[in-house]
């Protein structure tokens, strides 16, 4: 089983551990550049694809079920922020800290680059936003140990926190 990630026609089908790493590798890039209320709830639906939350080969999101914002000015805002971690997180922005190394988190990231670059957000915001975190359950929370947005309180800790023990 798998997960999808949809946007402009286009879908990132990802295995289990695909889809673990290319939200590990998003988490660690939007920790680091979230700042403004939007940000926090876009770290918020990262959050909630964390399968050993969730749940295996059921995450996934449509970028048309976001709410990109009610203006021309805070669509394109909020389009520059997700593409801004994809870009940082494509220079390997503290892979060190994974504890493995990703060799096909690139191909991922490139792809979903290419889908929200080819994105255009509904301009008459009729965006249903199903499944985008309200502003009261964005990731204000940072793990203390890790320094990365965490989904408190609907479960403790960071991805890595969650992370099931492999030795």
């Amino acid at each position: 089983m798998g997960n999808v990630f949809k946007g402009s026609g286009q879908h990132l089908d990802l295995s289990n551990g695909g889809t673990e790493v290319f939200i590990d590798v998003l988490m660690l890039a939007v920790s680091d550049l979230a700042e403004a209320e939007w940000d926090y709830r876009f770290a918020a639906l990262l959050t909630l694809q964390d399968q050993n939350v969730m749940g295996r080969g059921a995450v996934g999101f449509d970028l048309g079920d976001i709410v990109w914002g009610a203006s021309t000015l805070e669509r394109a805002r909020s389009k520059d922020f997700v593409l801004r971690p994809v870009e940082l997180a494509l220079r390997r922005h503290r892979w060190s800290e994974l504890g493995y190394d990703p060799p096909l988190a690139r191909g991922h990231l490139l792809q979903f680059e290419t889908m929200v670059k080819s994105f255009v957000p509904p301009a008459d915001g009729t965006q249903l936003g199903e499944g985008f975190p309200s502003p009261q359950e964005r990731a204000v929370a940072s793990c203390t140990r890790h320094r990365i947005l965490s989904a408190l309180p609907h479960w403790e800790g960071c991805f890595l926190c969650n992370r099931p023990n492999l030795s």
